[in-house]
């Protein structure tokens, strides 16, 4: 069994919560041990489960005290990780969705890269290229509803957040901040590096699910026109 798979830790996060630390940093291996963690404890936590929220490699598993006690939760813990471990130890198929997003790749879209062509020795066709080549993993959803962190960037177009944040990000801004990519799921102000659009809304309340992707899946994004874009619903 890989060692990956088996540093999970359990602490005491409160009264009625526990977090699950399964490493160091955030691996593929590690993602998605902690996809299929979350997957199974929810099923065997059941009616007793309160909410399960999923971060870069660990969990908060957040229980209902009337209806289980600490060891008990502990107990469950310990079972799902060991499930899972299991099945990743089978070389069972990812669980996990692959979902595309399309992005509106120019400097009028994405007005940093310029700056990101200039700081590589790239061109800019070559930034979008390398871009697209990687199958990100979300390994967090936080900072916003939908705001998902995608990992990891080519070390080729990484880039370090921006000293002063702009005020205003528009929402769809695919962005890049150090190994990180990810879409703003709404106007805000941000730091991340700007080099295009994408129309997909990546949190929309009334949708169901609210969000096109979870921890533990898998982003590609693929190039598309103005014109796609605008026909998409995409707003410049």
């Amino acid at each position: 069994m890989s060692t990956e798979l088996t540093k999970s830790t359990i602490a005491i996060a409160g009264e009625n919560a526990l977090i699950v630390y399964f490493g160091d940093k955030p691996s593929p291996e590690i993602s998605r041990h902690l996809a299929n963690t979350t997957q199974i404890l929810e099923g065997l936590l059941a009616e007793s489960l309160v909410d399960l929220v999923p971060s870069y490699a660990s969990l908060l598993v957040i229980y209902n005290p009337l209806k289980i006690d600490h060891h008990g939760a502990q107990k469950a813990i310990r079972n799902a990780l060991k499930a899972s471990a299991n099945s990743n130890m089978a070389e069972s198929p990812d669980s996990s969705k692959v979902v595309a997003l399309p992005v509106y790749y120019s400097t009028e879209s994405g007005p940093d890269l310029q700056r990101i062509a200039d700081h590589s020795k790239l061109s800019i066709d070559d930034i979008i290229a390398i871009h697209q080549q990687i199958e990100y993993r979300v390994y967090a959803i936080g900072f916003a509803p939908g705001f998902a962190y995608l990992g990891e960037v080519d070390p080729r177009i990484a880039m370090p957040r921006l000293s002063t944040p702009r005020t205003k990000v528009p929402r769809g801004a695919v962005a890049i901040a150090d190994r990180q990519t990810a879409v703003y799921p709404a106007q805000s102000p941000g730091g991340w590096n700007l080099i295009g659009l994408c129309p997909q809304r990546m949190f929309d309340p009334n949708a169901h699910p609210t969000m096109p992707v979870q921890v533990g899946d898998r982003v590609r994004f693929q190039a598309i026109s103005r014109e796609t874009f605008l026909d998409l619903g995409g707003q410049l």
